[in-house]
């Protein structure tokens, strides 16, 4: 009598297809066809990204270098890694994400009618939902590969609303501020102290201001309409730079690359490395008036037995509401004297750009829809490509400020994605706590 040997095993073909096999064996060896027994394979479906109302955008295969949403396959990437990463080890999964397809297609248009997918710097734009933290878009004007998939640029001035925020916290008013001044030196080095307590002030180093004098006195307002960056350093040394840096936080600031947040004397320049993503929610931290939820990209995942995990909104409140309040009212007017001119309905942005034009940025948003768009070569590559005389899209830039790319980019998907939704209006800045000005007056 011959003894037999049951042999099985899984066939991998790709990262999610498999196939289940049973081999009877016999102890001599090969055993005779008829008693070998075969059963027909079992493949498990490929997994799949679906859109926020369920339709299909794409397999998820894990390899985001291939997708055609590469910029929001990365992200789906590192939140199931950071909630689970046995989730990916399994196949046939449906993956429903945040993203609008209508949302989607408009960023991506708008962002390939100006930035070509060969030119040299890269754009990349993300929309938020106020209120939720869901991204609606994730668009960039070319697929992302290895470490470009966590994209980091210099955040530049659009960094000094988080100072602006500090101040009004602090009980200064619209029109308080300082004489204007073409630069900035510290006068000593205690003049900045980060949040463990360090001096960190350089005077050594002096900030000029990129645009012109425009009168003799900057306010609140007027020195965040103009980004004048020897204002937003004065103004920091006043309020405090581990306040700046506190508030950046709490509305929900983090460098691209896990670090810590730098703590420079030129933190309000927007030094640090961010993410669209990131600039973004913090600035739908304000449209929310002061409720701050993280950002996400992924709702639920399920297989064919269910839920297996879902992904609730995780929201607080990081700031009075009617301070919140008070940074939309300047911000509005920002829009609204800038190139851009406005949406045609109640929104609000700034403009940034980064020093040696390294990157431009533009972040802005509605009562309904928060969005950032930024432009450079991502870290590490950024200091070996400016933004100076550059050709971009076709055209030739002598430099690329925030409204000159990143801000059209930006108002043409969100009139897009705007179009034919009711228009919400903002809450009105409370003029009689923070109309005038208190202790840093004019003379």
């Amino acid at each position: 009598m011959r003894l037999l040997r049951v042999v099985t095993g899984v066939a991998v073909a790709g990262a999610l297809a498999a196939t289940t096999f049973l081999l009877i064996q016999s102890a001599e060896g090969e055993a005779p066809a008829r008693e070998r027994l075969v059963v027909a394979p079992t493949v498990v479906r490929p997994s799949v990204l679906v859109d926020v109302n369920g339709a299909v955008l794409e397999e998820f295969s894990g390899d985001c270098a291939t997708s055609r949403f590469s910029y929001l396959c990365f992200r789906v990437l590192d939140d199931l890694l950071a909630a689970d990463r046995e989730l990916l080890a399994r196949g046939g999964l449906t993956i429903r994400t945040t993203v609008d397809q209508r949302l989607q297609q408009a960023a991506q248009h708008a962002i390939d009618e100006r930035v070509r997918h060969d030119d040299p710097p890269l754009a990349a734009q993300a929309v938020v939902v106020p209120g939720t933290g869901e991204i609606r878009a994730m668009a960039t004007s070319r697929r992302l590969i290895g470490r470009e998939g966590r994209l980091g640029f210099q955040q530049g001035s659009t960094a000094m609303v988080y100072t602006l925020a500090a101040a009004l916290e602090s009980g200064m008013r619209y029109e308080d501020g300082f004489p204007y001044a073409g630069e900035y030196r510290a006068p000593s080095y205690g003049a900045f102290k980060n949040c463990k307590g360090e001096a960190v002030a350089d005077p050594a180093h002096s900030v000029v201001n990129q645009k012109r004098h425009h009168g003799e006195f900057t306010t609140l307002r007027s020195g965040t309409w103009a980004a004048e960056n020897a204002f937003f350093l004065k103004l920091t040394e006043k309020v405090g730079l581990c306040e700046s840096v506190t508030m950046a936080k709490r509305l929900g600031l983090a460098r691209a690359d896990g670090a810590p947040l730098a703590e420079y004397e030129t933190f309000t320049l927007g030094v640090n490395e961010v993410d669209p993503v990131t600039v973004a929610t913090t600035y739908a931290t304000l449209a929310a008036r002061g409720r701050h939820c993280e950002p996400m990209a992924v709702t639920e995942v399920r297989d064919g037995s269910g839920v297996l995990r879902s992904f609730p909104p995780r929201c607080r409140e990081a700031l009075d509401p009617a301070v919140a309040d008070a940074v939309t009212g300047v911000l509005a007017d920002a829009l609204a004297r800038s190139p851009l001119k406005g949406l045609g309905r109640d929104a609000a942005g700034m403009q940034g750009t980064a020093d040696g034009y390294m990157s431009a940025w533009y972040a802005g948003y509605t009562p309904d829809l928060a969005s950032a768009v930024a432009i450079g070569a991502p870290e590490p590559e950024a200091a070996r490509r400016r933004l100076a005389d550059i050709t971009i899209g076709g055209r030739r830039h002598a430099y690329v400020e925030g409204t000159s790319i990143p801000g059209p980019i930006w108002k043409d998907s969100m009139t897009t994605a705007l179009n034919g939704l009711p228009e919400t209006t903002f809450t009105r800045p409370d003029t009689r706590r923070f109309g005038g000005c208190r202790d840093s007056c004019a003379k």
